[in-house]
């Protein structure tokens, strides 16, 4: 049985569908959790669900102001960082002749380069700790591409790369970095789509189906979890056999 009991461990993004699962989660085994998001109500529902947790609203896409964010949630855990769930991101699609500069630059400053920062400055806070766990949540049309996503693709794509060349820099100092590729997952945005297009979607997937946010909980909980401990740099996919990396 994995227990994170005692563990410190931040969530971005957990004003959505994959971020309520983790949270969700992590503290059913006992993790003390920080979730942040940009939608205040959201988080408060949270709060409200789920007792022990702690909430900071922060907009990732602030460069300047993520220093400050890792200090105050660190400071609410109560001082020190064992994990961070670099979950949140956004999409401006378009096809590329269509895409604009602000589109592209917005998706990779939020997906990508936020995602950077928000890396360095929990690495700064574990290297007092000499560990720590850091789980970026990139996506399967990082790996395959995705028509009228060229931004999002390039920023998860980033993800993936990234992360390898902090495992390496950071594993003599105990701290591991991994990548969660979610493939299609049942949320509010999917519901979105019409009909013929999921039907279209689920037919290229071997399992036949869409995945749920808790397969993303769950395979957070193993990466957060002393039980990955000799895993570093890898990503895993989660995608119902999409995809086989």
């Amino acid at each position: 049985m994995i227990s994170l009991k005692n563990k410190n461990i931040i969530v971005t993004g957990a004003s959505g569908g994959i971020g309520n699962s983790i949270v969700e989660k992590l503290d059913e085994l006992g993790a003390n959790v920080l979730a942040t998001g940009t939608r205040l109500e959201k988080l408060e529902e949270l709060k409200k669900k789920f007792n022990n947790i702690k909430i900071i609203k922060f907009d990732i896409s602030q460069h300047e102001k993520i220093e400050g964010f890792v200090n105050e949630a660190t400071v609410a855990l109560g001082g020190s960082l064992d994990c961070i769930i670099n979950n949140a991101g956004i999409t401006k699609d378009n096809l590329t002749i269509r895409m604009s500069l602000e589109e592209w630059t917005k998706v990779i400053d939020v997906n990508l380069t936020s995602t950077f920062l928000m890396c360095k400055h929990s690495i700064k806070k574990m290297l007092k700790n000499k560990s720590g766990k850091i789980i970026n949540i990139t996506s399967v049309v990082g790996h395959t591409g995705n028509v009228g996503q060229a931004n999002y693709t390039a920023s998860k794509a980033g993800i993936v790369a990234m992360s390898k060349s902090l495992a390496i820099e950071y594993a003599k100092k105990n701290i591991n970095v991994n990548c969660i590729s979610p493939g299609f997952i049942s949320t509010a945005m999917t519901d979105k789509i019409d009909e013929t297009h999921k039907e279209a979607i689920i037919a290229k997937i071997p399992s036949n189906r869409l995945g749920k946010a808790t397969d993303i909980a769950n395979a957070v909980v193993f990466l957060s979890s002393d039980k990955s401990d000799y895993i570093n740099g890898e990503t895993l996919h989660v995608n119902g056999g999409m995809y086989l990396g």
